[in-house]
């Protein structure tokens, strides 16, 4: 991948990255179909897609793109390690002053702190790398002091949730170098052990810091392993070893590393000193002097910074080769059990649908107060009276369908992880209301049909000149032809009598097609209301697709 001599602080040097337009289109539009990949059902697997997409799109956005667009931007270097391990004080021992405040309740447990040299100020001050951190710093003084920390550049009102990155220049520092101290990775706050491991996914190299007394910790050996995992850049720091096991602590420290397959990183010990207590003391500059030394190597050596820039990116770049089938496999899981999900909800509605059907035909809606309205019609029941059981009953029955397929999509989501997904099993009230849609659709048809009743009604008397029948009673007639089935052959009859044969075989052909669609109309609205949640939630079929697509091009171009 020789690609491109670029110019690097106040140097030339040769940076062996491909930053081809092609590349980085490419790169892009992974990172699109990356940021589009869902996974909102609780599958087994979706947690940990979640993760890695998280994490994949923070080291395209933080670290990969940013890199290969910029490849002469100072390198960055991210302190990482656990609580207590002395990373504020080891940044600020590098530096040569207090930048980022020790201890326990320091600014950087919730605010990570980068440090750069003043002419690199431009590089981090704009959202080239962690775009969605927004900036704040002190104001830089003429003799390039900090400010006071606690002057209130350092505390802007931000929006909740919002996170911050504080930048720090100073000209102790070698041009090209920038150093960030990061929250504990072990952070008892979810949001802070989310960040340190966002910012290490940011990070040229990796600075490891641990003590004598936790260098056995599993959360930084975790990050370890995922760091090699990626070939990046790694060092790592045995902080605050007592003078008396030196020897002891840092060949068992080794020792471990090697087994991990980490023998090769290089290793750095400082000492216990009484500055090692985290208040804010500097260490003397002997004891951080080999770290910076190689720190300072990396950024004045050509070829020692290309290397590590190279490595890393070309780690991340290796990584995608398994990492995004994973992710597509993952997104596969999910539009199969969306599938599965969208079925369960058709096959219940398909059936209830049958059913209503079937009812109809038998006369099913001609039973209760509908039957005893109509063997009472029309000497002790109205038209109108009729007419008001039937849509009653036919509401009745719909809204039995509804609830009778809901419960069968409930049973069946029961019986899949994805149906557990809260989109899916919360109600919203509007919801509850199929009663109300429902008969609402019904008066909807009761109206149309009284509508064609009418127009018959005209027909009728302009063709025999005579005094036609109440349009009510014709609706309410054909209405029972139409929903008695054999109970009602007598009602088909008295229509026949009132406006021919002819009429009543036309209004009952269109009273038939409206009621279907009608009943299409109904069924059709309310399984649509149970899969919208899941059509929200954005699993499709392309997804997977797309991902191997762009992981395909990419290898390509590269």
């Amino acid at each position: 991948m020789l690609q491109k001599a670029t110019k690097i602080g106040h140097s030339s040097h040769v940076v062996t990255l491909d930053v081809r337009p092609q590349l980085l289109d490419a790169l892009t539009a992974l990172r699109d179909r990356v940021a589009a990949a869902r996974f909102p059902l609780p599958l087994a697997g979706a947690p940990r897609a979640r993760a890695n997409r998280n994490e994949l799109l923070a080291q395209l956005d933080d670290y990969l793109v940013p890199r290969l667009r910029a490849p002469e931007a100072p390198l960055l270097a991210v302190i990482g390690g656990s609580t207590g391990a002395g990373k504020s004080t080891l940044v600020n021992s590098l530096v040569g002053r207090v930048v980022s405040e020790a201890g326990v309740l320091r600014p950087t447990t919730r605010t990570p702190v980068l440090v750069c040299h003043p002419d690199d100020h431009h590089w981090f001050s704009g959202m080239r790398v962690l775009p969605d951190l927004t900036r704040v710093w002190v104001p830089r003084q003429a003799d390039d002091e900090a400010a006071d920390p606690d002057d209130d550049a350092l505390d802007p009102v931000l929006e909740d949730g919002e996170q911050v990155l504080r930048v720090e220049t100073a000209g102790t520092l070698p041009q090209g170098l920038a150093l960030l101290d990061a929250p504990d990775v072990d952070s008892l706050v979810d949001e802070n052990r989310l960040l340190a491991a966002r910012l290490v996914s940011a990070a040229d190299v990796w600075i490891m810091v641990t003590t004598a007394s936790r260098y056995a910790d599993a959360v930084p050996w975790h990050l370890l392993r995922t760091a090699k995992e990626y070939d990046a850049t790694l060092v790592t720091v045995l902080d605050r070893v007592p003078h008396q096991v030196v020897a002891e602590v840092s060949r068992q420290y080794g020792a471990l590393l090697t087994k991990a397959g980490l023998g090769d990183v290089p290793r750095f010990t400082v000492p216990e000193l009484p500055e090692s207590t985290g208040n804010g003391g500097l260490l003397p500059a002997t004891a951080v002097a080999p770290l910076r030394a190689w720190l300072t190597h990396r950024v004045q050596d050509s070829d020692a910074r290309a290397i590590a820039v190279t490595r890393t990116a070309r780690g991340v770049l290796d990584s995608l080769r398994a990492r995004m089938p994973e992710l597509a496999a993952a997104v596969a899981a999910q539009h199969s059990a969306a599938v599965r999900l969208t079925t369960a909800v058709e096959e219940a509605y398909e059936n209830e649908h049958a059913r209503v059907r079937s009812r109809l035909q038998r006369g099913g809606v001609l039973a209760g107060d509908a039957l005893k309205r109509w063997r009472s019609y029309p000497l002790d029941c109205s038209a109108g009276e009729l007419l008001d059981a039937l849509v009653e009953s036919l509401s009745a029955l719909l809204l039995c369908a509804v609830s009778a397929a809901d419960q069968r999509v409930d049973e069946a989501w029961r019986r899949e992880p994805g149906g557990a997904a809260p989109e899916l099993t919360g109600r919203d009230p509007e919801l509850e209301s199929a009663e109300h849609r429902i008969g609402m659709a019904v008066r909807r048809w009761r109206r149309v049909l009284e509508e064609y009743a009418e127009e018959e009604v005209r027909a009728v008397g302009d063709l025999q000149g005579v005094a036609p029948p109440e349009p009510e009673v014709v609706a309410a007639l054909v209405a029972t032809a139409l929903l008695g089935g054999r109970r009602a052959r007598a009602a088909g009859e008295y229509l026949a009598e009132r406006i021919g044969a002819q009429g009543a075989l036309k209004l009952r052909d269109r009273g038939g097609r409206l009621l279907s669609e009608y009943l299409d109309t109904v069924l059709g609205a309310e399984r649509e209301r149970r899969l919208t949640p899941l059509d929200g939630l954005g699993v499709t079929p392309e997804s997977q697709a797309e991902l191997i697509a762009a992981l395909s091009l990419l290898q390509k171009e590269r």
